[in-house]
């Protein structure tokens, strides 16, 4: 099945430069306009510089330096409202909603995905977020 392909922009956040990387590259191959962070902090200068919407957070659960994705999903879509949120993690959805990181029923993907699987989850939450 193919994906289908986008032209929103997306932020990613992730802090392991192997699968940020993989995650840019596949995104860039479905056409989308992508910005990339290794942490929360540099997401949210992102956000403050750039020039037009952002329409999907894409970040990891867990991050290294004191904020987890969930925190920065909280600021970044109360600033900008459009905003749509999709995790992603290594551990398993449940896992992390039983350990209170995230709350049932969020966008979210496992780690590792190829490439088609999470263009079709992007597009997915874009097009909810939309509707």
């Amino acid at each position: 099945m193919d994906a289908p392909i986008g032209s929103e922009t997306v932020l990613v956040v992730e802090d392991d430069d192997i699968v940020r990387e993989l995650v840019l590259e596949t995104l860039t191959m479905f056409g989308y306009t992508v910005l990339e962070a290794d942490c929360g902090a540099r997401a949210q200068q992102i956000c403050n510089d750039h020039q037009g919407p952002i329409q999907l957070l894409l970040t990891d659960v867990i991050m290294p330096g004191g904020q987890s994705g969930a925190q920065l999903a909280e600021v970044l879509t109360a600033n900008y409202p459009g905003m749509a949120v999709l995790f992603m993690s290594g551990y398993t959805d449940d896992t992390i909603v039983h350990h209170g990181v995230l709350e049932p029923g969020i966008a979210f993907i496992q780690k590792p995905f190829v490439p088609n699987d999470l263009a079709a989850k992007v597009r997915e939450v874009i097009d909810k977020a939309q509707s």
